[in-house]
């Protein structure tokens, strides 16, 4: 009765989840226990899977599992097994459907699934595997593999038979099988010879032994060796057959033979200067050279002039260089760098003056003086606007051909009387105000490469005389013929600048140089025959932002002067004071600037910008001129005047020359982006 009466809790307890097999839908079981106990859950298998399971009295645990989704038989079966692993116990198939459930420790005692035609990776039922070894030594596997069993399974090896057999679960003798199919490999360890062709067999050996040196090659197993002998030029390749054939194809990919063939390349250069190059190089190469010789203990300068060789051929800007593989490399490499487009700098500077000029002359003359005895009576007299009563009495009495325009100039009254006998008396009232307003403004602009200097001259050349030379000996016919040298000077606007663009590329560094110089007038005989110049310069170093505007410089002048002259005292009567005082007043502002502009032109494209804006300009400046109002007396001679300005083609013959031409191939422009 207390048997049937446990029978009956077990089946009380397992209701809900047999229920669940007998309705139609119950293929599949949703298990979820908590903290129950793992006899009770072997007892729900048996129901399930209709295996008849025996229990070990050692086995005993509490168990908590959780299924989101229903499983079949077989699998609620496999879940149990891992149920078994996680606590240690493992499950032993038997005859008649009997499943023994006993702990790991009785594992080796106990029998098996022995020799199933498959092992599943991931079962965890308990199999024994015995695996033939081919190539390596069982013996020698075990202690490598054992780690890899846990010490309740079972592995050894039988070294008459060189087999392993190993019991464990399945998946994990699943894993033990492919790890020694990865290690039963042939050991074959025959050498391969390749004869180069074309590569030095030293430095193919030594681009593999740096790929492959290092603990990272120790940790990928490296089972080959490669090894060169300079005499053949071969390179030597020992270890397992598929290494050295990996080895063979990396060497047969670097034996390949340059593009110009043999150790001879010619260079065709866009941009760089051959001739220019050429010297540089070679004593790059030396240098090179005589490092290479100073760590090998060689002649480092015999060796520079045996194995390396270069010159120019400037009609074709080429240069052709004959030199060791590695050293043609690094040379290659250089001339890569140094053989490309360089930006250009299109500079414009701005020099703008503006001259204001005030003068206010304003006073009265006066004199009278007896004809007769030449004694004057009394006078008054100071210049007003560079004239005064005396110049204009002098001009009367040699007649009207002796007026000009400087005694006449602004607003002059005279009047007084000159008799043979008694007193002669003359006055003068002069006003003069002048205003001059003078605006200069000279825009010079210039385009020139990276670090190239460009001098932009808009001069007159002037001659001036440098000395003279009178010798008695060279008197012809009583007449003595001098000798002058004379010497030209330039006059004008001169712009000298060199941009170096910096090394990020947004800004300029100028190197510049501005001259404006431009001829005083002639104020006297001296000055026709020996002009006066006046030169306005600056030379300075700045470091400007692509596109941006700078002062240079600049002189900024006020002068004022302020002369009055008069009688002391009587000047200061109303109304006859002005009879006495004389007032010459100026005032000069001369304001001088120099502003500079750069633009980085780093392609045609931007070139060719601005280049069609300038163009467009001095087009729109031609068009501005009005035609004349009347017929030409020149007929059938058309009006000079620019064309418009070509549109670009979509192949352009500046991006052709970029790419180097090849023997025999016509070189074609690429498409315009």
């Amino acid at each position: 009765m207390k048997g049937f009466r446990s029978f009956a809790c077990c089946l009380l307890a397992l209701a809900p989840l047999l229920c669940q097999a007998a309705t139609p839908n119950a293929a599949d079981i949703t298990p979820n226990f908590r903290n129950t106990s793992i006899r009770k859950i072997a007892e729900a298998v048996s129901i399930v899977t209709g295996k008849d399971i025996i229990l070990d009295p050692r086995v005993n645990a509490q168990v908590t599992m959780y299924s989101s989704t229903p499983l079949s038989p077989p699998a609620f079966y496999q879940a149990f097994l891992s149920i078994l692993q996680v606590y240690g116990y493992i499950a032993v198939q038997s005859a008649h459907n009997i499943v023994k459930i006993v702990p790991n420790a009785d594992e080796r005692v106990m029998h098996s699934i022995t020799l199933p035609k498959e092992v599943s990776p991931t079962s965890d039922e308990i199999v024994t595997q015995v695996i033939p070894v081919k190539n390596v030594s069982a013996a020698e596997l075990v202690p490598i593999l054992r780690p890899m069993i846990p010490e309740w399974g079972h592995l050894a090896a039988y070294p008459p038979s060189n087999i392993l057999i190993i019991s464990d679960r399945a998946s994990n003798v699943h894993r033990m099988m492919r790890i020694i199919h990865r290690i039963d490999t042939v050991g074959d360890q025959g050498v391969d010879v390749m004869r180069l062709q074309n590569a030095s067999a030293n430095q193919v050996v030594n681009v593999v032994n740096q790929l492959y040196q290092g603990q990272a090659a120790a940790q990928m197993g490296r089972t080959f060796k490669v090894v060169a002998d300079q005499r053949t030029n071969s390179v030597l390749i020992s270890g397992d057959p598929a290494e050295r054939l990996r080895i063979r194809a990396l060497v047969a990919e670097l034996d390949t033979p340059s593009s110009a063939g043999g150790d001879t390349r010619v260079v065709y250069l866009h941009y760089a200067n051959a001739k220019k190059l050429a010297p540089l190089l070679k004593e790059q190469m030396s240098e090179l050279a005589q490092m290479a010789g100073a760590a090998t203990g060689k002649n480092p300068q015999a060796a520079a002039e045996k194995n390396a060789l270069v010159w120019a051929d400037s009609e074709n800007n080429a240069l052709v260089i004959t030199a060791p593989p590695k050293l043609m490399h690094t040379v290659l490499g250089i001339i890569a760098k140094l053989d490309i487009r360089r930006p250009q700098v299109l500079v414009r500077a701005i020099l703008a003056e503006v001259d204001v000029a005030k003068t206010s002359d304003l006073g009265v003359n006066w004199a009278a003086y007896s004809q007769t005895s030449k004694l004057p009576l009394g006078s008054f007299v100071e210049p007003v606007g560079n004239t005064s009563i005396v110049d204009l009495i002098a001009a009367a009495k040699a007649g009207t051909g002796a007026l000009s325009d400087t005694l006449l100039e602004g607003t002059t009254l005279g009047v007084g009387t000159i008799s043979a006998g008694g007193v002669s008396f003359a006055a003068m009232l002069r006003a003069l105000r002048g205003n001059a307003d003078t605006t200069i403004l000279d825009t010079p602009s210039a385009t020139t490469m990276d670090n190239q200097q460009a001098v932009l001259k808009v001069v007159q050349e002037v001659p001036f005389v440098s000395g003279q030379y009178t010798n008695a000996s060279t008197v012809t016919s009583g007449t003595v013929t001098p000798f002058q040298t004379v010497q030209t000077m330039e006059v004008g606007t001169i712009l000298k600048v060199t941009p170096t663009i910096s090394a990020h590329g947004s800004a300029v560094m100028l190197k510049i140089s501005v001259e404006s110089s431009s001829l005083e007038p002639a104020t006297t005989a001296f000055s026709q025959t020996d002009p006066t110049t006046s030169k306005r310069s600056i030379t300075t170093n700045v470091l400007i932002q692509n596109g941006g505007i700078v002062v240079l410089g600049g002189l900024i002048q006020h002068d004022q002067n302020f002369s009055h002259n008069n009688v002391p005292y009587i000047a200061d009567i109303p109304l006859l004071g002005w009879l006495f005082k004389a007032r010459n007043d100026s005032s000069t502002r001369n304001n001088l600037m120099i502003f500079i502009k750069p633009t980085i032109l780093r392609n045609q494209r931007e070139a060719a910008y601005e280049s069609g804006r300038t163009y467009n300009y001095m087009r729109r400046q031609e068009n501005s001129i009005p035609p004349a109002s009347f017929p030409p007396l020149l007929y059938g001679e058309p009006r000079p005047h620019l064309p418009p300005l070509p549109a670009p083609t979509r192949k352009s013959a500046a991006h052709a020359a970029e790419r180097q031409p090849k023997p025999g191939v016509p070189l074609k422009a690429p498409p315009q982006p």
